[in-house]
């Protein structure tokens, strides 16, 4: 298999090795909590096929090991798996890394350039982050989506392509669509078969596997072994939200691996901590009256299946402001994307 990637190293800090506990390994994503099976059911379900498929999740919970399993189980595993993270594209030059350009297309253009769709021809692109196109880029995307057609920028040539679609993004598209930031006829071309991955947190299980996992990988440049985790700092990495998911706990495996002299490793309490800039007020807010607030916000997400603002939805449940809401909601690291798919 052909590996093209858009950004050197995209994938290197996610490529983690992980068993599932009492089933056939899953190209290497660890994974034994019930959302996580649910997930992997639904891969092996559409990856022999030619649906497009949409991962909706949040950062660092593993979306590129996920595309590539998908890839690697399908018809097209011995043809290149192709990826662009269009979040890290400058808008500017989206089209060019799509579709390529032709000499002299614009300023800067010496050369001829392939795009990323004709590289994939025939096998498999992934587009990360898809929620960040502009309008124009949504038209252009529709256009080769539906009909499997573009133009290079600058020619006039129209060329044809054979490409099985991975979409994700962190984003509501949902809700994007509603407010009119993304086009619905994008939206349902490319939501063929959905897969929610859950975050971290939903998946508190696997936490141990995962960092016994991380550490074992750091164990060989560190160049010493560990006899394990001890059991206090496991449980600080269970009550711990995990706001930046399986990357973040990779981060914290690996900087306690370097900071621990012990024969068992030792996850100090100050890596959780959470950094507030200079003059901000730590909120500091009473744990009661947060759980309760959570369980409010939840409540409502759940009644409306995600939607926050507009008539019917959580903010109007609540008696808030949906600026209000979409605030409380991002500060307590609730996740809206799960509700559209149901608890």
């Amino acid at each position: 298999m052909t590996d093209i990637h858009l950004l050197s190293g995209s994938f290197s800090r996610q490529s983690v090795a992980v068993v599932v506990s009492g089933d056939e390994p899953l190209d290497g994503i660890v994974g034994s909590a019930p959302a996580m099976r649910d997930v992997f059911d639904r891969l092996r379900r559409v990856a022999p096929t030619e649906a497009t498929v949409l991962i909706s999740c949040e950062t660092g919970t593993g979306k590129e090991l996920l595309a590539r399993a998908l890839h690697r189980r399908s018809r097209r595993a011995s043809l290149p798996l192709v990826t662009a993270n269009l979040a890290a594209v400058p808008e500017s030059l989206t089209a060019s890394e799509l579709f390529g350009h032709e000499a002299g297309a614009f300023t800067g253009a010496a050369h001829r350039r392939i795009g990323r769709f004709e590289l994939a021809d025939r096998g498999t692109l992934f587009l990360d982050e898809v929620g960040e196109l502009s309008a124009e880029m949504q038209i252009a995307l529709l256009r080769v989506v539906q009909e499997g057609e573009f133009e290079r920028v600058g020619a006039s040539q129209t060329r044809q392509v054979d490409v099985r679609l991975v979409a994700a993004t962190n984003r509501d598209l949902r809700e994007a669509m509603e407010e009119g930031r993304f086009r619905p006829d994008l939206f349902y071309r490319l939501n063929v078969f959905p897969i929610h991955l859950p975050p971290l947190r939903e998946r508190r299980q696997d936490i141990p596997a995962l960092a016994h996992e991380f550490l074992r990988r750091i164990e060989g440049p560190l160049g010493r072994r560990f006899a394990g985790i001890e059991a206090a700092s496991l449980e600080r990495l269970m009550a711990f939200d995990w706001p930046g998911n399986i990357r973040q706990l990779q981060n914290i495996i690996e900087q306690s691996a370097i900071l621990c002299d012990e024969a068992s490793l030792c996850v100090s309490s100050n890596l959780f901590e959470e950094r507030h800039p200079a003059g901000v007020p730590d909120p500091g807010w009473d744990s009661t009256l947060v759980s309760h607030e959570r369980r409010l916000i939840e409540e409502s997400l759940r009644l409306t299946r995600g939607r926050v603002s507009g008539r019917f939805g959580a903010a109007e449940r609540l008696g808030i402001p949906a600026s209000t809401l979409e605030s409380k909601i991002r500060r307590l690291r609730i996740s809206k994307i799960k509700y559209r798919f149901g608890d």
